[in-house]
């Protein structure tokens, strides 16, 4: 019976498992393949399997297109307010206040200047974290001001698009943003700085009407649903089977509405 007996006491039956830290490890959600965090930034949050573009935030994508050290923010402290004193299931002051705390962010989009490979450009990046990237009246002025800024220095201007549409909370307040925004646009091409604009997953709603696709080149992330109302409105609308790839980039493309549908990379 010697035979079966441990000579070793370390040896335990059941090994101590170690905990994975949160968000290790990501899950493609086009083909499925688990990517480690690590890797999936090495590959700037694409799938080497299937080249998936996964979303990312304002601060993520400043650090892939703007040159190290160089950003220089804009507007940081301008907050939404409660203009109509608006409530759905939870008071618009108070899912501001919420979605600050959590996103770490004042509102949908940052905006600044930088260089891109040494060039100067005034920049926006939308971020869908706060309230689905929702253009309400801080958005819109910011935006405003960030073409402002190019036109007074003769630099291009650089908008990275990514959102469900206008914040209706602030009902016509929010949909007034587009004129503003399209007004300064105007301003810009007549003072002959050029305004690029590129569009990644989604961009939707009242920032598709407005200055996402006024670009003098209009740039889209491969996959990216890109459109006014989203595809299940449109069909519950006509009632009919809608196109496959239906307002992706390479749809949009195909139709005129890009320039071009370029990887992250």
């Amino acid at each position: 019976m010697a035979w079966f007996r441990r000579s070793k006491a370390s040896i335990t039956a059941e090994p101590q498992r170690k905990d994975t830290p949160d968000g290790m490890w990501k899950k493609c959600e086009s083909c499925g393949e688990i990517v480690h965090r690590k890797q999936l930034e090495q590959q700037l949050f694409t799938c080497a399997k299937c080249n998936y573009h996964f979303r990312i935030g304002s601060k993520e994508y400043l650090a892939l297109l703007i040159d190290e050290g160089t950003f220089k923010e804009m507007d940081r402290k301008m907050k939404s307010t409660d203009p109509l004193q608006f409530q759905d299931t939870k008071r618009y002051k108070d899912r501001i206040r919420e979605t600050i705390r959590k996103s770490g962010l004042n509102d949908a989009i940052r905006t600044g200047t930088g260089k891109i490979g040494g060039i100067d450009v005034a920049v926006g990046v939308m971020d869908f974290s706060f309230i689905g990237g929702s253009m309400g009246s801080v958005v819109g002025e910011k935006v405003a001001h960030a073409i402002h800024k190019a036109r007074k220095s003769k630099i291009p201007l650089v908008i990275v698009s990514s959102s469900g549409g206008a914040r209706m909370m602030e009902g016509a307040l929010s949909l007034m943003q587009l004129a503003k925004t399209s007004a300064k646009l105007a301003q810009l091409s007549d003072a002959g700085v050029p305004y690029i604009s590129v569009m990644t997953d989604p961009t939707t709603g009242g920032v598709t009407a407005s200055y996402a696709m006024l670009g003098d080149i209009n740039i889209a992330e491969p996959g990216a649903l890109i459109g006014f109302a989203g595809p299940r409105v449109i069909k519950q609308t006509i009632g009919k089977d809608l196109p496959e790839g239906f307002q992706r980039s390479e749809f949009q493309l195909e139709h005129g509405f890009v320039d071009a549908v370029v990887h992250r990379k």
